[in-house]
């Protein structure tokens, strides 16, 4: 299945139901942009390798064609989105649910974001449509236990991979500049950091966007009439991939500076090789969930990734006091929003 755009955009306007669920989502990747992409450019402006708008506007390409050309190979990470939850066939009803899963994840977001958290969008939005899933079916019955055990598989991997990565990288780097003078290498690093900080800002295009055009997809579908089976097949169309890259795009424009001070300045003091190794370690764990077809959290990806380089140095470099800030938040991140989506979706569906 897929949809066209003029066939879209035909029905955007005359189709009230699909209008309200498209701006809501685009809302969701609004805030993805706000809060999860300045995690891939984080530790560039840290290291102070580029500004903060040079280092935006670089984002905003490479996550562009992260989506474009990840998608091509696989999409299977939209797909396992997608078919993660049932919301039954009443498809008016299945809509309304999906609208408060989307009003959810931008109250937990905004919030997260006001006290200076990188919460996971990912896990957010995971925890926003099972909650309003089990809304729907008192029950369950409508979470795919199939899908779902991804994102456990996921998270699993994000973790220690991602430290395991991280630590070994810049173990790896040290050793094999061990006899340079510092100095001559900043130049190589400076860009070396830059080219990371694509290869990590490709990656979350990659990871996130698939993730939510698979929801983009689910609505499209709804509006329409076309119930969800749980085990169904899609092709993202182009127009789609530059939709929610530039809407991510700009969000990470307008709200990404809070952020990049919690990821890449507070939590570890980095060098430009340390840099480095903590976007390629976090890069190539990505690459790894997405071939997989295992939805990660970027933000938890990129995290344990800087955690392990600080680590390797010794563990007091780490400033443990906002790890465990982070950590909590993902901790609440499941419970948290998957409870608002449930009472959201209860509400919606009174009321509409």
């Amino acid at each position: 299945m897929t949809i066209a755009l003029p066939d879209f955009l035909s029905q955007l306007f005359s189709n009230p139901p699909l209008l309200i669920t498209v701006i809501l989502i685009l809302g969701v990747i609004f805030v993805n942009g706000w809060t999860d992409a300045p995690n891939a450019i984080a530790t560039c402006v840290s290291t102070r390798s580029m500004s903060p708008r040079a280092a935006i506007l670089m984002a905003a390409v490479f996550n562009f064609l992260g989506v474009l050309f990840m998608t091509m190979i696989s999409a299977t990470v939209a797909e396992t989105i997608y078919n993660m939850v049932d919301f039954g066939g009443d498809t008016h009803q299945a809509l309304v649910a999906l609208c408060a899963a989307m009003f959810a994840i931008v109250v937990w977001a905004v919030a997260a974001w006001y006290f200076g958290i990188p919460t996971s969008e990912s896990h957010a939005l995971i925890a926003g449509l099972s909650g309003a899933a089990i809304a729907m079916h008192g029950g369950l019955a409508g979470i795919n236990g199939g899908e779902w055990v991804k994102v456990l598989y996921g998270l699993a991997l994000s973790t220690v991979l991602g430290f395991a990565l991280g630590w070994a990288a810049v173990k790896l780097t040290g050793f094999i500049c061990r006899g340079m003078d510092r100095r001559r290498t900043a130049g190589f690093f400076q860009g070396a950091q830059i080219a990371s900080g694509a290869a990590m800002a490709f990656m979350h295009g990659a990871q996130d966007g698939q993730k939510f055009m698979g929801v983009f997809m689910l609505g499209v579908f709804l509006a329409n009439g076309q119930a969800t089976t749980g085990d169904t097949s899609f092709t993202l169309p182009l127009w789609l991939m530059i939709l929610c890259s530039v809407t991510m795009a700009v969000g990470t424009s307008i709200g990404g500076y809070r952020i990049i001070k919690a990821v890449g300045m507070d939590m570890v003091k980095l060098e430009k090789y340390q840099g480095f190794a903590a976007d390629m370690a976090a890069a190539g764990c990505l690459l790894i969930s997405t071939l997989t077809g295992l939805p990660v959290s970027t933000t938890h990806t990129k995290t344990t990734a800087i955690m392990g380089v600080g680590a390797a140095k010794r563990l007091s470099s780490v400033n443990w006091g906002v790890v465990r800030e982070m950590v909590m938040t993902w901790v609440l991140t499941f419970p948290g929003c998957g409870l608002i989506g449930f009472l959201m979706a209860k509400l919606f569906i009174a009321v509409f």
